[in-house]
This record gives structure tokens, C-alpha cells and sequence, in this order.
């Protein structure tokens, strides 16, 4: 019989950037012991610069789609819910209270970025590192070994 991986859900408004971003990275650096899903409170579609970004660091991104936390709520069990904007966190408190345990990793919305395209891609490309950066940090807390016992 196998081990149920635990399930994180990052969740933010419209699914389209961060929360989307952090699922792909969550799986690519840690899928061997976290099952990684996203949601938005308001689902829209996935960014096209959420696609780029994740494809020039080698991501298939053909099978991403915006959620509704529809999907989830009540459906699934989530080990962390993780919100990933101000908006989310604000509200996904009283709407998500079964996740074992809440986290807030608020990050700028790459879309409220106006200006050249150049400058629009280069705000996706930081949060996209920024979220990079926060996902092997918190990896390397929850895959640390106990101590207790020793």
C-alpha cells in the first residue's frame, strides 16, 4: 500500500499567476513528497506570461487551468493551504478552515505591473524567483528529520 503524499493548495484570487506558479515549482522540487494543487477564489484563466515564465526554466505548462476552490472545498484533504496574496489571505481564513494548517506568503501580483512588455515579463520573472526561493526554503523546513527521540 502507498503512502498518501500530504497535500498543499495554494490558493490566491483568479489562479492565474502565483498561485499557479507555486504549484509547478512545489512539484518540481518537491513532487516526491508533497502533492501540489491550486485554486483561486475567482478562476479566470492562466496568464500567458505565467506560461512563458514557467516554460524558460523547462516547465510543461500545456495541463495548467485556472480552479475554483469549488473543486477542493470539502472534497479532498489539504495538509497546508498557502495563500499567496493579500486578497486570498484576507478572505480563504473563514472559507478554508479544514486544512491542517494555514500559511501566508503574500507576494506582489505580477499583473497590477503597468508599463512595456519587457518590464511586465520581468515582473512575472521575479515573483516566479521569489516563489522559487520561498518553495525550496519551506521544503527544506518540512523534510528536515525530527529530533524528537534523540
Amino acid at each position: 500500500m502507498s503512502v498518501k503524499k500530504p497535500r498543499v493548495l495554494f490558493v490566491c484570487t483568479h489562479n492565474a499567476a502565483r498561485s499557479q506558479i507555486a504549484e509547478v515549482l512545489l512539484r518540481r522540487h518537491g513532487g516526491a513528497h508533497f502533492e501540489a494543487a491550486s485554486a483561486g477564489f475567482q478562476p479566470t484563466e492562466v496568464h500567458p506570461l505565467t506560461r512563458r515564465v514557467l516554460e524558460e526554466i523547462g516547465e510543461d505548462t500545456s495541463a495548467l487551468q485556472a480552479k475554483g476552490l469549488a473543486e477542493f472545498l470539502g472534497k479532498i484533504d489539504v495538509r497546508f493551504a498557502v495563500f499567496v496574496c493579500q486578497e486570498a489571505e484576507d478572505g480563504c481564513p473563514r472559507v478554508y478552515p479544514f486544512a491542517f494548517r494555514n500559511e501566508q506568503w503574500p507576494f506582489p501580483d505580477p499583473l497590477q505591473v503597468q508599463g512595456t512588455a519587457a518590464m511586465q515579463v520581468q515582473a512575472f520573472r521575479g515573483v516566479r524567483d521569489a516563489i522559487d526561493t520561498k518553495v525550496r526554503a519551506w521544503l527544506q523546513e518540512h523534510l528536515r528529520p525530527s529530533r524528537e527521540g534523540q
